[in-house]
Parts: C-alpha cells; structure tokens; sequence
C-alpha cells in the first residue's frame, strides 16, 4: 500500500517550477472567498499545485442547480456544505494540508480572522455579494495583500488583480452612487471591459439581475480557474510580470480571442460609460 508523501505527490510540478519553488508553495497561505463555480476549481488547483495551507468560506449547500458547473457538485453531495465537502476534497488529495475553514461565511466581524497571515486572496465569492466583496478587497488592500478576481464569461474569462499600492478596487469599478443591479453591471463591464461575451449570448432572458441569476458553463469555469491559478502561482514566487488594474486580460475560447484590456480610470474612463449604458440598454436594467 503507498503511503502519502509531499514530494512525490507534486514531483510533476517539478520542471515549471523548480523544487525549491515547490517547498515555499508548501508554507504559502492563499484566501479563497466562496467554493461554489470558480471557488471550488481554484481551491483544486491550488491543491494540485501543491499549496499547503487555505482559509475557505462558502455558507451554502450543494444542489441539483449546480451540476453544471461546480466542483463537488454531485448526487452524493446534495444538501452538503460546500465548505465541508470541499476540505474533505483538498485532504484526500494532501492529507498534510493546512485549513482554516469559515463554514459561517465571510462577514465583518471576522474579516480580519479570514485574512491572518494570508499571502494573496482568490476571489471566488458570488457574482451578487458586492457588499462583503468590497469589504474584503477594501481590507486586503489596507493590509498588503494581492487580490485576484477571474470571472467566468461565456466560454472564456476575464481577469483583473489589484496589488498593494497601485489602482484599488472602489478605484477601478467606482460602484457608488449606483441601484443594485446597475452597480452588478459595473461590476461585469469591469471585469470584462470589451464584454465580447455579450456576441453569443442566445438567450438574453437568462440574464436577470433583479432574481440574480446569470448563466454560466463549465468551460469558463476551468478556463478561470488556469488564468487564475497561473497567476497565483506567479505573485506568490515572485516570478514575472503580473499584469494589474487598471489592466486586465479576457480570453475568449469560443470566440478565439485574447485581449489586454487598459482602462485608465477604471468604469470612469469613457469607453466604460459606452459600454455600460449599450449593455443597459441590451439587458433592461
């Protein structure tokens, strides 16, 4: 019977990253908000790349709705916590790991807990949860910490990743003074400024804010989770340049399209004030 070890578990990381990159991924902390779509695929690639220590949150439990996209999602785990199903996951494939497990959620009470001695924070929280997703980039860039968002579009997704001292958060999508559902566009153009998405989009129905829900496939979903993962794997080993608000980067599977997108001012800049009215105008917010 084999018996775990580290080394050999992670020896085909060996050759991208050197085995000295692999022990400091060993004692990295990584944040990851929400274990639903991206969530839970990031939190598995993070444990495949051999991170050794997590703080989680998801309070939701796992239903048929999911099945399209969720890791863990399935018929042995309907009505289970994410949060639960997902370290037992990561422990079946390191036993060694590291998990400080938020099963009450995130919230403002113990924002700052999630967040001790975390190296980058993933976010992976519900596209809806803008309230306690801006408290949390707010603390994170109050305290140093990089922040990364790869949201699933379509069949692709866009990146953005905020670091200590440069373009913040409320800097780039400039949210306030907005209702709910135009601040969750805001968000969207943000995220994705050339929305290139929006060209196959075949059922514009499926698209409502007010009953928050947004459609969503499995392909963007892994997609996000390597953008994403790349990218951790680059600001936690120092390896590189990461490219930061108020750049971004949109890969498009469906549409063969790669983008760097540049949007001095974030949502202010006018281009976005084009495309956020075009795009309210399209869905009906």
């Amino acid at each position: 019977m084999q018996v775990f070890n580290y080394q050999s578990a992670f020896s085909r990381n060996i050759g991208w990253i050197t085995q000295e990159e692999q022990a400091l991924l060993r004692n990295k902390r990584v944040a990851i908000g929400g274990l639903g779509g991206v969530g839970g695929s990031h939190l598995i690639t993070l444990t495949r790349l051999g991170v050794g220590k997590f703080n989680i949150s998801d309070l939701d439990n796992f239903e048929i709705a999911n099945f399209n996209r969720q890791y863990g999602a399935c018929v042995s785990t309907l009505d289970q916590p994410k949060a639960e199903v997902a370290e037992r996951t990561i422990k079946d494939i390191n036993p060694e790991v590291e998990v400080r497990n938020f099963k009450e959620g995130i919230n403002r009470d113990n924002l700052d807990d999630f967040l001790t001695g975390v190296d980058i924070y993933v976010d992976s929280l519900d596209i809806f949860a803008l309230e306690i997703r801006r408290a949390v980039f707010a603390r994170c860039y109050a305290l140093g910490i990089p922040t990364i968002t790869a949201a699933p579009m379509g069949m692709g997704t866009a990146m953005l990743v905020f670091m200590p001292g440069k373009m913040s958060f409320e800097e780039y999508f400039a949210l306030d003074g907005y209702s709910f559902e135009e601040q969750i566009l805001r968000f969207v153009i943000g995220v994705s400024p050339t929305v290139m998405q929006r060209k196959y989009l075949v059922e514009r129905s499926s698209v409502n804010f007010l009953k928050k829900k947004v459609p969503s496939t499995p392909m963007g979903i892994e997609l996000a989770a390597g953008v994403a993962c790349s990218n951790v794997l680059k600001i936690l080993l120092n390896r590189g340049e990461v490219i930061h608000a108020p750049h971004g980067l949109h890969f498009d599977a469906y549409r063969n399209k790669l983008v760097k997108t540049w949007r001095p001012w974030g949502n202010n800049n006018p281009l976005q004030t084009i495309m956020f009215w075009r795009l309210k105008k399209m869905l009906g917010v």
